[in-house]
C-alpha cells in the first residue's frame, strides 16, 4: 500500500494516545511520512466504558501524505463504546443508526480488532447497546474484517508471574494491542522495544512488563498467523510536506527526520529564532488547552538561556512580554481563543508602543470555552481586527505540524525586524498533531537582523524617530545614551512625546499602517500547487493555515490548483494577481467564512465563492471533492 491509516480508540484511561504516538513514531523512524489527529473529550474522565469517554488517535502513514486520513483501514477498539463511536461518527449516541460509508470512521474493507473481554452485557449497556449482539446491531458489512481477540485476558495470562496487582496489569493492555500491530505492519520489534525502553526511561519498573506485552502481542500475531493480511508500505522516499525553510536545505550530508508535535515544533522555532538573533527568548503565558504544551517545552529549556513565566492571567502573561520587548528581549506569548481575547487590550499597547512581540494563537473550538479539545479555525477576524482602534497587527499562520516551527521562527523575525506584534494562528489539530519533520541546521535559516539604533543618535535619540521602511529603532534599557520613555498614549511623530493633535493622530495612525503594509515587500509571493497531473485548470481552492494537506489530497483528486495563505496580513504582493486568473474561486475554512469575507473586502472585483464546516474535527477530504464536483456549473 501507499498509504494506510491506523485509529487506536478506548477509554480515556487505555492509553490509546501513547499506543498512537508510539506507533507513529516508530513509522516516521522507519522512514514513513505521517500526520496524526488526537481525538480525546473535554471532559474529565467520563464515566470508565461510556460513550462520551472515548479517545482516539490516528495516523496516516506512508508516501504523499498530506493528512491523517479521512477513514481508517486498521482499527483497534479496545472496548463497545469505541466499536460504537468508530463504527457510527457522528452519530454515535442516535438509537437507530448502523453503519454508514458516509458517517462511520472506518471503510467497509477495514481490518477490526475488538477486545471480546470488553463485550460483557455490562460493557455493552453502558454503551447503550440494546441487543447482545454488537456486530450485527451496528450493521457492520461482512466486508470489514473483524478479529476478535481477547485482549484483556492475553495480558493477564503474559504478566500472570509480574507480580503486579490486576489494575496495572489492565493498564498494559495497549501494549499487547501496539505489538498487535507491529506485526501487522512487520515493523522491527527491536526498535519498538528500543522505543518503549526511551518512553519509560524515568519509569525503569514499568520497563519490563510493558516490553513483554508488547513482544507477546507481536508472537500473537505471527505464532497464530491469524487469517488477515500484513500490511507492507511502499515507502522508498521520503517526500517530506514540511514548508519552504526545510525544503532549502543544501544536499551536504544526509539529513535527519523525526516525529514533531506543533506545539513543540512552535516553541522550538522560538528558541532557533532567539538563538539566530542574539536575544534572550522571553515567554510570559498563562496554561491554556490547546497551547499549554508550549510553556511546557520552554520551561524545561533553561539551558538554552530561555526565561518562561506562568503567570496569574493571561493579561499578566502578555504584559510580562511586553515588559520583556522593552528591555531588549525576544518576547513571546502563547494562548488560545478565550486568552487572545483577554490579551487585546496589551497587543494594542505593543502597538502603540511599535514593540517586537509574537503571540501564538492554538485556535480551538469556541466561542467561550467552546470545545477546547476540538479544532476550528475561528479566531482569523480576531487576530486581525479585535482590538480597539486603528490597531494594525502582522498575522501568519503554520499549515502543518511541522512548519509550525518555520512559522514561529517567522513571526520572531518579522517582529524584530519590523518592531511590531505578530499573531501566528495554529490550532488543536496541528498542537497536538505530528509529522514527518526534517531536522535543520542553525546556519540554513534565514538571518534575522533585530532593528537596532544607530550610533550617530547616542545623546538625542526618541522614540518617533523611523528608518527608511517607516521602523522605529530599539533602544532598551542599558543603552548609555539612548534613555527614552514609551507610551500607550498617542505620541507627537516628531518628538515622541504625548500628542493629542488631531493631525499628529491621524499622521500616526497611518505611520503604524504603513509599517504593516511595507512588510509585504519581504515576505514570499503567493504559488499555486499545481495538480500532479499537470492539467491547466479555471478552478482554484483556497485555504490558509492547518487545511493545506486536505485541500491539497483534494485539489489533487480535483485535478484543480490550490493557493494556501500562510501570510494573511499583510497578504503577499503577488495576491490579485493570481486569483484573478481562475474563474472559480473556493475558499475552504473550518469557520462560517471568516478569510472568504477578508479577500471580498480586500479584492471586492472578484467572486469569491466558500465551503465551510464547523464541527470540531479537521475537514475529510471527501467532503471538499463532492461539494467542488455537486457545485460545479
Amino acid at each position: 500500500m501507499k498509504q494506510v491509516v491506523v485509529r487506536f480508540c478506548g477509554d480515556s484511561g487505555d492509553g490509546m494516545q501513547l499506543t498512537g504516538n508510539m506507533f507513529a513514531q516508530l513509522a516516521a523512524e522507519m522512514g514513513h511520512e505521517i500526520s496524526t489527529l488526537p481525538d480525546f473529550p473535554a471532559e474529565i474522565r467520563a464515566p470508565q466504558g461510556t460513550l462520551g469517554g472515548v479517545s482516539a488517535f490516528q495516523v496516516e502513514l506512508g508516501q504523499e501524505v498530506y493528512t491523517s486520513g479521512d477513514k481508517a483501514d486498521v482499527v483497534v477498539a479496545m472496548n463497545a463504546a469505541a466499536l460504537k463511536v468508530c463504527t457510527l461518527g457522528a452519530h454515535f449516541n442516535h438509537p437507530q443508526a448502523h453503519f454508514d460509508d458516509d458517517f462511520s470512521l472506518y471503510h467497509r474493507h477495514a481490518i477490526v480488532i475488538v477486545d471480546t473481554d470488553s463485550l460483557t452485557d455490562k460493557d455493552l449497556e453502558k454503551a447503550q447497546y440494546h441487543t447482545d449482539n454488537p456486530f450485527t446491531e451496528l450493521g457492520i458489512p461482512e466486508t470489514v474484517q473483524i478479529v476478535p481477540l481477547a485482549l484483556t485476558s492475553l495480558t493477564k495470562e503474559a504478566l500472570k508471574d509480574s507480580g503486579m496487582d490486576n489494575k496495572s496489569v489492565l493498564k498494559c493492555r495497549n501494549m499487547f494491542a501496539l505489538g498487535l500491530i507491529y506485526w501487522l505492519f512487520d515493523e522491527p520489534m527491536e526498535k519498538a522495544t528500543h522505543l518503549l525502553e526511551e518512553k519509560f526511561k524515568k519509569k525503569p519498573a514499568l520497563v519490563a512488563p510493558n516490553t513483554k506485552v508488547m513482544v507477546d502481542g507481536y508472537n500473537y500475531g505471527q505464532n497464530l498467523a491469524l487469517n488477515i493480511n500484513q500490511i507492507h508500505l511502499n515507502s522508498e522516499a521520503i517526500n517530506s510536506s514540511s514548508a519552504a525553510l526545510n525544503s532549502e536545505a543544501p544536499n551536504t550530508a544526509k539529513p535527519h527526520y523525526t516525529s514533531i508535535a506543533g506545539n513543540k515544533a512552535t516553541a522550538w522555532g522560538l528558541i532557533a529564532a532567539a538563538e539566530k538573533a542574539g536575544k534572550r527568548l522571553f515567554l510570559g503565558s498563562y496554561p491554556i488547552t490547546p497551547a499549554t504544551d508550549i510553556l511546557h517545552e520552554l520551561a524545561a529549556r533553561k539551558d538554552m538561556n530561555v526565561m518562561a513565566i506562568q503567570a496569574e492571567d493571561e493579561i499578566a502573561g502578555v504584559c510580562t512580554a511586553i515588559g520583556a520587548a522593552f528591555a531588549g528581549d525576544l518576547a513571546c506569548t502563547s494562548t488560545s481563543g478565550p486568552g487572545l481575547s483577554l490579551k487585546s487590550e496589551a497587543i494594542g499597547l505593543a502597538v502603540m508602543a511599535e514593540l517586537p512581540l509574537v503571540v501564538i494563537d492554538v485556535q480551538r473550538g469556541g466561542p467561550s470555552t467552546g470545545l477546547p479539545t476540538k479544532t476550528e479555525q475561528t479566531d482569523l477576524l480576531q487576530a486581525l481586527y479585535g482590538r480597539n482602534g486603528e490597531c494594525p497587527a502582522v498575522v501568519i499562520a503554520a499549515s502543518s505540524s511541522a512548519n509550525c516551527f518555520d512559522f514561529a521562527y517567522m513571526a520572531c523575525k518579522i517582529a524584530l525586524e519590523n518592531m511590531t506584534p505578530v499573531i501566528l494562528m495554529t490550532d488543536t489539530y496541528l498542537a497536538n498533531g505530528t509529522a514527518l519533520w526534517r531536522i535543520p541546521k542553525l546556519a540554513e535559516l534565514p538571518q534575522i537582523k533585530p532593528q537596532s539604533v544607530p550610533e550617530e543618535l547616542k545623546g538625542h535619540y526618541n522614540p518617533a524617530l523611523r528608518d527608511e521602511r517607516g521602523v522605529r529603532y530599539w533602544a532598551y534599557p542599558g543603552m548609555e545614551g539612548y534613555e527614552h520613555r514609551n507610551i500607550g498614549l498617542e505620541r507627537d511623530a516628531e518628538r515622541g512625546t504625548i500628542s493629542t493633535n488631531p493631525e499628529n493622530h491621524e499622521q500616526m495612525v497611518l505611520a503604524r499602517k504603513h509599517k504593516i503594509e511595507q512588510i509585504a515587500n519581504s515576505i514570499p509571493n503567493l504559488q499555486t500547487l499545481k495538480p500532479s497531473n499537470l492539467q491547466t485548470s479555471d478552478t482554484l481552492l483556497v485555504g490558509w493555515g492547518s487545511t493545506e494537506g486536505h485541500l491539497h489530497a483534494a485539489a489533487n483528486e480535483l485535478g484543480c490548483d490550490l493557493a494556501q495563505f500562510n501570510y494573511i496580513c499583510p497578504l503577499p504582493k503577488n495576491t490579485h494577481e493570481v486569483l484573478s486568473q481562475y474563474k472559480r474561486i473556493i475558499v475552504c475554512e473550518l469557520n462560517t467564512g471568516q478569510f472568504a469575507a477578508y479577500l471580498r473586502a480586500q479584492f471586492p472585483d472578484l467572486e469569491i465563492e466558500q465551503y465551510n464546516e464547523i464541527q470540531g474535527q479537521p475537514f475529510a477530504v471527501e467532503r471538499i471533492v463532492r461539494y467542488a464536483q455537486i457545485n460545479n456549473e
